[in-house]
């Protein structure tokens, strides 16, 4: 009787656990099956397969096919003849509702049938307001693929995949459903921060975004990154670099001092005296730090008590010129050395260098949020919050492309440190992360996330993010090429993958690492996927699923498509100067131009000329 139904494949013949195995009918032979009009394949991994069980069905993932899917204790003829499938329990469905997880196993000899088009909307159909469509099944395009968008947030997730894959345009893509889809209303109160390393989100996303660039273009607002809301000792290493303890000390004192005197000049919303700590948020001047330090540092003393300062001449704190004092002499006669230097200049060498170096602009010169010698700013803390997170787009692009690679995972490291402890603290606020959360997009994670990534404060912050950030209502989203090169911690914590193709073993197994165990055979499908389509699984997907990634409009996609190689050798090029190419590396700025370009602009009158008149 089973053989009259095309959707028979075959019957249970082992369950361990969550794995069942299946011996296929004898009348099953050919790999298509046509039913009402629509043709299925049959047998495939990654395919599903339902278990009817009385009132309720099973439903499983192909995970292997063939002769290594038979049971081991059975004879090598029965082996031999291949028509053996092994099958992953994923869900079951009572009715028109379907669940993760199973409540029973089957038995054996139950019948295992071809899952058809209304199973899949039976599993995929529903379209509730957590769930987001980011794209269509492989096997059934007709199919909506539909992710869970509390899970996809709080339990955060990770996109990845080689070079070429098509994972900058999923990510587009993700966004845009999730914002601004192209049916229904969408989340325009998403609050997304997107760190965009290559600058390649710009164009795709310039219509729901806000975007920020470190070398703005119009349109985009400048980067800061106030250095004094920092940790002191997250500030230090990077300015002055690895210090001991006592040189350490000398340091955070003198923060501690400028900072107190900062709050004596007027109060801060929040801050009293007695909560003032080394690594509250309070402006104060690294010029001035640096001023008062070496000062201390150079003085010489003259007279019979050794307590006149030799000065000579005066420094300036505004561009660090340091003051000059009599050389110390030996001998009774003086000038002597201040004895109680902490013999820090070379570190305070390392300091002004790192000011005048206007590579660390963004950081050390913050536009509106330098402090003056007083420690007063134009703006606070507030401003750039709002301008990063509380702005009328659900969607912020903080461009870093034109950030030199050497300061790259520090800056990163200082925009993650202050968007987490503004959301930390602020976690019973309104605009904080319990009430509005926060989706973090990090592209390129693998650079600064590597498992060797010591005292690296990029690194310290997502950890802490992917393990605590659901109780703050922050969640991260890891983009990586590399996953190999990611800490295990980090890519453990993500509840859904989205695999797209991966050709290095070394890849793959990690990102198998990172799932279940009964997946892995699933997995092995990633060296064949086609661009664009992903293999999807974890906690905001129904079932592990291959899906073809919704593929944006062609204005609305990154700019990361391959060079096009045959087109531009096709013809030949006349040498246009590379007097661009070096004003703008030596600019570290793409849009640099070699000779300056300006517009000459004449008065017109209205009045006609009285010769033309004549």
């Amino acid at each position: 009787m089973q053989d009259k139904n095309p959707t028979f494949l075959g019957s249970v013949s082992a369950v361990a656990g969550s794995t069942i195995t299946v011996k296929l009918a004898e009348s099953l032979a050919s790999g298509l099956a046509i039913i009402d009009g629509t043709t299925y394949r049959v047998g495939q991994v990654g395919s599903f397969v339902r278990i009817p069980q009385g009132y309720q069905d099973l439903y499983g993932v192909v995970s292997e096919v063939g002769a290594t899917a038979a049971p081991q204790n059975l004879s090598s003829e029965s082996i031999e003849s291949g028509r053996w499938m092994r099958v992953q329990l994923a869900g079951e469905a009572i009715g028109t509702h379907f669940e993760r997880g199973i409540s029973q196993h089957p038995n054996i000899n139950d019948t295992v049938h071809l899952v058809t088009e209304s199973d899949l909307h039976r599993i995929y159909g529903y379209g509730g307001d957590d769930q987001v469509l980011v794209g269509a099944l492989s096997s059934a395009e007709n199919i909506g693929v539909r992710l869970s968008l509390d899970a996809l947030v709080t339990r955060h997730s990770a996109i990845l995949g080689s070079t070429g894959s098509g994972k900058s345009t999923t990510v587009a893509s993700i966004l845009r459903s999730i914002v601004k889809p192209s049916h229904g209303n969408g989340s325009p109160g998403a609050r997304v921060l997107l760190l965009d390393i290559h600058g390649e989100y710009t164009s795709a996303l310039s219509d729901i975004a806000r975007v920020f660039s470190a070398t703005p273009r119009p349109g985009e607002s400048s980067l800061y990154i106030p250095y004094w809301a920092l940790e002191a000792g997250d500030l230090l290493n990077f300015v002055v670099g690895p210090l001991t303890e006592n040189h350490e000390i000398a340091f955070t004192d003198k923060i501690q001092e400028m900072k107190s005197a900062r709050l004596e000049l007027s109060e801060l919303a929040g801050l009293v005296p007695l909560s003032l700590t080394v690594d509250s948020p309070v402006p104060f001047s690294l010029k001035q730090l640096w001023y008062d330090l070496v000062d201390f540092e150079m003085t010489t003393y003259v007279g019979p008590q050794r307590d006149q300062p030799a000065l000579e001449k005066v420094g300036d704190v505004a561009t660090l010129v340091p003051p000059r004092y009599t050389p110390h002499a030996m001998g009774s006669s003086g000038p002597f050395t201040n004895a109680a230097a902490k013999g820090i200049k070379r570190p305070l060498g390392l300091l002004r260098s790192r000011l005048l170096d206007r590579r660390y602009d963004f950081i050390l010169h913050p536009g509106p949020w330098e402090p003056n010698e007083a420690g007063e700013t134009k703006l606070d803390l507030d401003k750039l919050l709002e301008g990063w997170l509380g702005h009328d787009r659900p969607l912020t692009i903080l461009d870093l492309s034109g950030v030199p690679s050497t300061v790259l995972t520090r800056l990163i490291g200082s925009i993650l440190r202050i968007v987490y402890e503004a959301l930390f603290w602020s976690r019973e606020k309104t605009e904080g992360g319990m009430l509005r959360p926060l989706l973090m997009v990090m592209e390129e994670a693998h650079r600064y996330l590597g498992q060797d990534e010591k005292n690296n404060v990029a690194s310290e912050i997502v950890k802490r993010i992917a393990k605590e950030g659901r109780k703050y209502g922050m969640g991260a989203m890891i983009i990586s090429q590399r996953p190999a090169e990611i800490d295990e911690t980090v890519l453990s914590q993500c509840g859904t993958i989205i695999a797209l193709r991966l050709s290095n073993p070394a890849d793959r197994a990690r990102v198998k690492g990172a799932l279940p165990d009964n997946l892995a055979g699933f997995m092995d499908l990633l060296p064949v996927l086609r661009t664009g389509e992903a293999i999807i699984a974890g906690e905001a997907a129904r079932l592990p699923v291959r899906c073809r990634v919704t593929l944006p409009s062609k204005e609305h996609q990154p700019q990361s498509s391959d060079p096009d190689v045959t087109g531009a050798w096709s013809k030949r090029r006349v040498a246009e100067g590379y007097d661009r190419v070096v004003a703008s590396w030596r600019a570290q700025r793409t849009t640099a131009t070699a000779v300056p370009f300006t517009k000459q602009r004449q008065r017109v009158s209205d009045t006609p000329d009285k010769k033309e008149e004549l």
